[in-house]
């Protein structure tokens, strides 16, 4: 399935019922994970405030990132999101936490649940709404929503399983929806204040 994404912001394509409740459903969730940063400062949303280490800006930049990889699939296929191993590095070394070396994958996936030095809030969000604009464009273009690809090849999916645009986008408002509760809880427990 190619996907080429040519619209304008004057030239938007009218979306059928299934693609504007899918999306508005989307621009929900996501509007849940930015209510929760609202008025902090960079330290705020990277600290810590609970035994997890999760914080209000490494959950922004863990959507924004599962957002992304998802949607990459609807348009390359598995490519986009290959979880390849380094030599003599097998899934159970990995999964164990005894891998030898870890693949760089495995590494900006834990590194986007934290705010590196030099990261800010604004920039984080700024990124998140650039591939949220970017996924509306590709669901306004797709040709049909029951497109399939088959999965990448990964312990945490089912052999021989496919996904179409459909459950990717069920999937990424299941994953930024329950990234909102936890964010709603950050932000609580640093200020008091609630997304909602």
């Amino acid at each position: 399935m190619t996907v080429t994404v040519t619209t304008t912001t004057t030239d938007r394509p009218v979306l059928d019922e299934e693609r504007a409740d899918l999306l508005a459903a989307l621009a929900a969730v996501r509007k849940a994970i930015t209510d929760a940063t609202r008025g902090l400062s960079d330290e705020q949303a990277a600290a810590r405030p609970t035994v997890s280490a999760l914080c209000l800006g490494g959950l922004v930049k863990h959507v924004t990132a599962v957002e992304d990889n998802w949607l990459r699939f609807v348009t390359d296929g598995p490519s986009a999101m290959r979880y390849d191993l380094p030599d003599g590095v097998t899934w159970a070394d990995l999964l164990a936490g005894t891998a030898r070396e870890i693949p760089q994958w495995a590494a900006d996936h834990g590194n986007s649940f934290v705010m590196q030095p030099g990261e800010t809030l604004a920039g984080i969000v700024a990124r998140y709404e650039e591939v949220a604009a970017r996924t509306d464009e590709i669901v306004a273009a797709v040709p049909d929503l029951s497109a399939t690809w088959p999965l990448p090849e990964a312990p945490w999916h089912e052999p021989g399983g496919v996904y179409s645009v459909r459950r990717v986008l069920t999937h990424v408002i299941a994953e930024t929806a329950q990234h909102a509760g936890h964010a709603d809880i950050l932000r609580e427990t640093l200020d008091g204040h609630t997304a909602t």
